[in-house]
């Protein structure tokens, strides 16, 4: 893959491929790379946040604007089976290097755009950033206190989902292209993948024509399944079913409730969500978190503390799991990071190397990909094309 992103969506989709042997060439321009190297906080002179993303990954410098960095991109198109850009639509073709162009060099080539607002529609041309999508595509309208303002999702959702969905688009069109030779474009718009996660909101206004609001904690269609109070913090509890209602009724002694005709099934507990979580939160103000995590857990009951991310990433199963790694750069020294998510059984994942010093790999890749020699190269420095 021949990787133009930066930042976010595209570097975290590169690196989903990255971590299960995809050989990801991440692309950047001379001196300053990829925004987010700019972006703290730094170990050194080296940016967290841009080797949280880029692990896996061999980093060579392109100056675009320079024609000898464009015929030495279209070179390596000819070898490759991926491009990915997250650019804003029109860039790619200013430059000379749009899908149209390199298909004829290459027409099996995947060529992934992944942007704000997609190659279509009128808002093409707007910038995006992770919290205009989110607030465009509703996500935040439906996220915060009850009665409260609207609230962004603390994770970059909008920037993360898009990468997700660009990483998808991208192995479904490699299935396709084995099984039809075909290459094709792949346009991935973080505002449409905004509005495909909103998942029931959509339903429940085209079927009550109610519009959704910023519930807290709370489910809009199933209770009890929000945080209760305990003596010293919350719960979260999930009772998804009138089975698992009984449990929580007979564990917490309140047998009385399963009859109650305001709690008898989960329709009639959701209309009276507010009067419920009154009742029940007066009987988890009596003992601790861990008390009733121990109780709720033996009975069967699904429940969780509301970890903070210095308790998650010391917990056993995420530890068993293997999802915090360390990874050793050759500057910033031992970096740790969430590990590889997917769990193959015969083709696992894994994080091999640090994110690349910026050009580390240009050198190598030219000889490797083109089998320039030095002289070669040292010409391409003198024009600035890398």
């Amino acid at each position: 893959m021949l990787d133009l992103s930066r930042v976010l969506a595209g570097p975290y989709a590169a690196m989903m491929l990255a971590d299960y042997g995809a050989d990801i060439v991440k692309i950047e321009p001379p001196e300053v790379g990829d925004d987010s190297r700019a972006f703290g906080p730094f170990v050194g002179k080296e940016s967290a946040y841009f080797m949280s993303l880029n692990r896996n990954k061999r980093s060579m410098t392109l100056n675009l604007k320079e024609q000898a960095a464009k015929d030495l991109f279209k070179e390596m198109v000819k070898k490759a089976d991926v491009v990915l850009e997250n650019y804003r639509p029109g860039t790619m073709e200013k430059f000379g290097l749009g899908y149209d162009e390199l298909k004829e060099i290459n027409p099996k080539l995947i060529y992934a755009a992944c942007s704000g607002f997609g190659h279509s529609g009128p808002y093409m041309l707007k910038p995006a950033y992770d919290i205009i999508v989110q607030a465009m595509g509703g996500i935040m309208s439906i996220t915060g206190a009850e009665d409260g303002e609207p609230t962004r999702v603390g994770a970059s959702v909008g920037d993360i989902i898009a990468g997700l969905f660009t990483t998808i688009g991208i192995m479904m069109a490699l299935h396709h292209r084995e099984a039809t030779g075909e290459g094709q474009k792949v346009d991935v718009a973080m505002l449409d993948c905004q509005v495909a996660v909103l998942e029931n909101a959509i339903s429940r206004y085209f079927v009550n024509g109610v519009v959704p609001k910023p519930l807290g904690n709370r489910h809009p269609s199933i209770t009890p399944f929000e945080s209760f109070t305990a003596s010293d913090g919350h719960v979260i509890v999930g009772a998804g079913n009138d089975r698992l209602w009984e449990k929580l009724c007979n564990l917490l002694g309140h047998a009385d409730l399963i009859a109650d005709e305001r709690f008898n099934n989960n329709l009639n507990r959701t209309k009276n969500c507010r009067a419920l979580k009154a009742i029940l939160d007066e009987t988890f103000k009596t003992k601790t978190i861990d008390a009733w995590l121990s109780e709720l857990e033996e009975a069967g009951v699904p429940c969780a503390p509301i970890n903070t991310v210095d308790k998650i990433v010391n917990d056993p199963q995420i530890k068993a799991r293997e999802m915090i790694v360390e990874v050793d750069h050759p500057v910033a020294g031992p970096l740790h990071m969430p590990g590889v998510p997917i769990k193959f059984s015969a083709t696992p994942g894994s994080v091999d190397r640090p994110a690349p010093l910026l050009g580390q790999h240009t050198d190598e890749l030219l000889k490797e990909l083109l089998g320039l020699s030095d002289a070669e190269i040292a010409a391409l420095r003198e024009k600035n094309a890398i």
